[in-house]
Protein backbone atom coordinates (compact mmCIF):
# COMPACT_ATOMS: atom_id res chain seq x y z
CA UNK A 1 0.00 0.00 0.00
CA UNK A 2 1.26 3.27 -1.11
CA UNK A 3 2.42 5.51 2.44
CA UNK A 4 0.59 8.84 1.36
CA UNK A 5 2.30 10.96 4.19
CA UNK A 6 6.01 10.20 2.62
CA UNK A 7 4.63 10.62 -0.99
CA UNK A 8 3.24 14.48 -0.48
CA UNK A 9 6.68 14.99 1.71
CA UNK A 10 8.95 13.82 -1.92
CA UNK A 11 6.00 15.88 -3.73
CA UNK A 12 6.65 18.74 -1.41
CA UNK A 13 10.76 18.38 -1.62
CA UNK A 14 10.89 18.26 -5.42
CA UNK A 15 8.08 20.95 -5.75
CA UNK A 16 10.63 23.60 -3.69
CA UNK A 17 13.55 22.60 -5.01
CA UNK A 18 12.30 23.10 -8.96
CA UNK A 19 10.49 26.54 -7.84
CA UNK A 20 14.08 27.44 -6.33
CA UNK A 21 15.35 26.51 -9.63
CA UNK A 22 13.01 28.29 -11.42
CA UNK A 23 13.71 31.30 -9.17
CA UNK A 24 17.95 31.21 -9.62
CA UNK A 25 17.17 31.59 -13.34
CA UNK A 26 14.66 33.81 -13.63
CA UNK A 27 16.21 36.53 -11.14
CA UNK A 28 19.17 37.54 -12.73
CA UNK A 29 17.61 37.37 -15.85
CA UNK A 30 14.76 39.89 -14.85
CA UNK A 31 17.72 41.99 -13.03
CA UNK A 32 19.43 41.59 -16.30
CA UNK A 33 16.65 42.68 -18.67
CA UNK A 34 15.71 45.62 -16.12
CA UNK A 35 19.23 46.98 -16.64
CA UNK A 36 18.64 47.08 -20.54
CA UNK A 37 15.86 48.66 -20.40
CA UNK A 38 16.93 51.54 -17.74
CA UNK A 39 20.25 51.43 -20.29
CA UNK A 40 17.73 52.11 -23.25
CA UNK A 41 19.47 49.16 -25.15
CA UNK A 42 16.06 47.89 -26.85
CA UNK A 43 15.85 51.86 -27.74
CA UNK A 44 19.12 51.78 -29.72
CA UNK A 45 18.97 48.13 -31.24
CA UNK A 46 15.25 48.73 -32.14
CA UNK A 47 16.37 52.16 -34.40
CA UNK A 48 18.70 49.72 -36.22
CA UNK A 49 15.76 47.15 -36.50
CA UNK A 50 13.97 49.10 -38.33
CA UNK A 51 14.67 48.57 -42.24
CA UNK A 52 14.37 44.82 -41.39
CA UNK A 53 10.45 45.55 -40.09
CA UNK A 54 9.82 46.40 -43.80
CA UNK A 55 10.44 42.98 -44.98
CA UNK A 56 7.99 41.79 -43.07
CA UNK A 57 5.66 44.95 -44.18
CA UNK A 58 5.58 46.49 -40.52
CA UNK A 59 6.54 50.36 -39.96
CA UNK A 60 9.80 50.91 -37.98
CA UNK A 61 7.48 51.86 -35.00
CA UNK A 62 6.70 48.28 -35.03
CA UNK A 63 10.47 47.24 -33.70
CA UNK A 64 10.66 48.58 -30.44
CA UNK A 65 7.07 46.63 -29.09
CA UNK A 66 8.27 43.36 -31.22
CA UNK A 67 12.16 43.27 -29.28
CA UNK A 68 9.70 43.82 -25.71
CA UNK A 69 7.71 40.83 -26.27
CA UNK A 70 11.32 38.92 -27.79
CA UNK A 71 13.20 39.44 -24.57
CA UNK A 72 10.93 40.28 -21.62
CA UNK A 73 7.77 38.69 -22.56
CA UNK A 74 3.75 38.81 -23.95
CA UNK A 75 2.67 40.19 -20.61
CA UNK A 76 4.82 43.17 -20.53
CA UNK A 77 5.09 43.11 -24.45
CA UNK A 78 1.87 43.46 -24.44
CA UNK A 79 1.57 47.03 -22.49
CA UNK A 80 3.97 48.57 -25.06
CA UNK A 81 1.86 47.39 -27.79
CA UNK A 82 -1.15 48.65 -26.88
CA UNK A 83 0.39 51.94 -25.25
CA UNK A 84 1.92 52.45 -29.21
CA UNK A 85 -1.29 51.67 -30.64
CA UNK A 86 -3.49 54.25 -28.27
CA UNK A 87 -0.79 56.76 -29.49
CA UNK A 88 -1.68 55.81 -32.69
CA UNK A 89 1.89 54.75 -33.61
CA UNK A 90 1.09 51.41 -35.05
CA UNK A 91 -1.23 50.56 -37.62
CA UNK A 92 -3.68 47.70 -37.54
CA UNK A 93 -0.98 45.48 -39.45
CA UNK A 94 1.63 46.14 -37.51
CA UNK A 95 -0.85 44.90 -34.26
CA UNK A 96 -1.11 41.84 -36.19
CA UNK A 97 2.24 40.54 -37.52
CA UNK A 98 3.61 41.48 -33.64
CA UNK A 99 1.18 39.36 -32.32
CA UNK A 100 2.16 36.50 -34.95
CA UNK A 101 5.88 37.04 -33.99
CA UNK A 102 5.20 36.80 -30.64
CA UNK A 103 2.99 33.89 -30.45
CA UNK A 104 5.64 31.89 -31.28
CA UNK A 105 9.03 33.96 -30.03
CA UNK A 106 8.51 35.76 -26.89
CA UNK A 107 10.72 35.82 -23.86
CA UNK A 108 12.95 34.04 -25.31
CA UNK A 109 16.13 34.33 -22.59
CA UNK A 110 13.91 33.15 -19.92
CA UNK A 111 12.08 30.34 -22.02
CA UNK A 112 15.41 28.97 -22.83
CA UNK A 113 17.26 29.64 -20.00
CA UNK A 114 14.12 27.57 -18.26
CA UNK A 115 14.66 24.77 -20.52
CA UNK A 116 18.56 24.70 -20.50
CA UNK A 117 17.88 23.65 -16.60
CA UNK A 118 16.14 20.42 -18.20
CA UNK A 119 18.71 19.52 -20.49
CA UNK A 120 17.53 21.37 -23.93
CA UNK A 121 20.02 22.35 -26.28
CA UNK A 122 18.99 26.36 -26.14
CA UNK A 123 20.59 26.85 -29.80
CA UNK A 124 17.96 24.32 -31.03
CA UNK A 125 15.51 26.27 -28.82
CA UNK A 126 16.70 29.68 -29.97
CA UNK A 127 16.98 29.33 -33.74
CA UNK A 128 13.72 26.79 -33.91
CA UNK A 129 11.65 29.84 -33.03
CA UNK A 130 13.48 32.94 -34.44
CA UNK A 131 13.61 30.89 -37.82
CA UNK A 132 9.61 29.58 -37.57
CA UNK A 133 8.20 33.31 -36.11
CA UNK A 134 10.11 34.98 -39.21
CA UNK A 135 8.90 32.40 -41.36
CA UNK A 136 5.13 32.61 -40.15
CA UNK A 137 5.49 36.14 -39.83
CA UNK A 138 6.78 36.98 -43.48
CA UNK A 139 3.57 34.85 -44.71
CA UNK A 140 1.51 36.31 -43.06
CA UNK A 141 2.55 39.98 -44.30
CA UNK A 142 2.42 38.73 -47.75
CA UNK A 143 -0.97 37.77 -47.04
CA UNK A 144 -4.16 39.23 -48.93
CA UNK A 145 -5.85 38.96 -45.16
CA UNK A 146 -3.54 41.26 -44.09
CA UNK A 147 -3.38 43.87 -46.84
CA UNK A 148 -7.61 43.82 -46.62
CA UNK A 149 -7.56 44.65 -42.90
CA UNK A 150 -4.57 46.98 -43.11
CA UNK A 151 -7.42 49.44 -44.81
CA UNK A 152 -9.64 49.36 -41.56
CA UNK A 153 -9.39 52.02 -39.05
CA UNK A 154 -9.53 51.23 -35.62
CA UNK A 155 -12.07 53.38 -33.85
CA UNK A 156 -12.90 53.15 -30.20
CA UNK A 157 -11.33 49.53 -29.74
CA UNK A 158 -13.28 48.85 -32.97
CA UNK A 159 -12.88 47.24 -36.40
CA UNK A 160 -14.91 49.55 -38.81
CA UNK A 161 -14.51 50.40 -42.63
CA UNK A 162 -12.86 53.08 -43.56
Amino acid sequence: MLDWSSFALDAARGSALNILIMAAIIIPIMIMLEAARDMKLLDRFSRKLSPVMRIFGMSSEAAFPLLVGIFFGIGYGAGVIIEAARSGRLSWKDMFLINVFLSVCHAVIEDTALFMALGANPLVIVAGRLVMAVVITYLAGCSKFTDHYQRKKISGGRIRAG
